[in-house]
């Protein structure tokens, strides 16, 4: 069962009045029964797992994961140069395009699209346009002094076109003119997965996003206007594994390699319901960055011989507490 906003332009314009006239919309939602991905099923979570891989990589390279044949057709977005620096994913569809998947690529420290990717992780992810003391330099200039920020800044910041959620929203409108009768589902890793996770709030498909910071913070941002059941919305999945910082927001302080490279990743609060694997209890792991991977991910999670965590919403989380939020840009700064 999923929640879908009856009308697409219906929301868009509820952002639009939420954001510039300070109104709530009252939106009509349709809770329908579709068929999405079974989140109990190891071998289903591995697929999907495999696909937000592969939005890495062409089916020609080497770190390319087999997926089962029934999903062996697949499309490349973004990938017409290798250069181009921006969004990247692929298509596919079952052979008779009953279900459609989008998969997102996620962050590259190196290549065409690293640049495009910290921009986006830094706007999506920290308090204040990754303001920090220990990074040097902010991706939006809403800082109002005082461990304070501006919110229509920050919201004017997350909107512009070249980002990768306004980029997902043409690409997601292009997919339903050319599959009208599929259903679609959003996957990916990372930054791919928190913005699959975010264009699954705005049209009510399906989603599981897979090591995803906290994407709770940029849908308030985003004015994302709720389903009915809050917060919570049926469709979103979030799969990570309790050695992983990022997913927590525990990628921080002076010492960790986040900061270190210039990504402010702050947030830990999901939309939606969190399979969370205990790797810290049951296999000991430290907490540490290099089992932020996708390969660790499918290799020694996933697929280990141990069962799927139930899903579960995550209760009383709370982003950026030390930070205060509002209507700042008009007043006098105080650095």
């Amino acid at each position: 069962m999923i929640q879908r906003p009856r009308s697409p332009s219906a929301f868009q314009e509820a952002r639009r009045k939420s954001f510039y006239d300070g109104q709530s919309a009252v939106l009509d939602w349709d809770e329908l029964e579709i068929l999405g991905p079974n989140i109990t099923d190891k071998y289903t979570l591995s697929q999907l797992a495999r696909m937000s891989g592969n939005a890495y990589a062409l089916p020609e390279q080497s770190n390319w994961w087999d997926i089962d044949e029934k999903w062996n057709r697949s499309s490349p977005v973004g990938w017409e140069d290798p250069d181009m620096n921006g969004f990247r994913g692929h298509v596919f569809a079952t052979p008779d395009n009953s279900t459609i998947v989008l998969s997102i690529k996620g962050t590259t420290t190196y290549g065409g699209t690293a640049k495009q990717d910290k921009l986006n992780d830094n706007l999506l992810f920290s308090c204040c346009c990754s303001r920090s003391p220990w990074i040097f330099g902010t991706v939006c200039d809403c800082y109002s002094g005082k461990s304070r920020c501006d919110n229509t800044c920050l919201h004017e910041a997350l909107m512009d076109d070249n980002l990768f959620y306004s980029i997902g929203l043409n690409l997601y409108n292009n997919l339903t003119q050319i599959y009208p009768e599929s259903n679609i589902w959003l996957i990916g890793h990372s930054l791919g997965g928190a913005v699959a996770s975010l264009l699954s709030a705005t049209f009510g498909s399906p989603s599981v996003a897979f090591e995803s910071p906290g994407e709770a913070l940029a849908a308030k941002r985003l004015y994302l206007p709720p389903p009915p059941s809050g917060e919570v919305h049926p469709g979103i999945i979030h799969v990570y594994h309790t050695a992983d910082p990022i997913p927590q927001g525990a990628c921080t302080g002076p010492f960790s390699w986040c900061i270190q490279a210039g990504y402010a990743l702050e947030t830990q609060c999901h939309l939606g319901k969190s399979i969370v694997y205990d790797t810290v209890t049951e296999l000991k792991w430290r907490v540490e960055l290099r089992r932020h991977t996708i390969k660790t991910v499918i290799e020694e999670v996933i697929e280990r011989e141990w069962d799927v965590p139930e899903a579960t919403p995550e209760e009383e989380c709370i982003d950026c507490f030390k930070w205060e939020f509002g209507e700042y840009k008009n007043e006098t700064i105080s650095a």
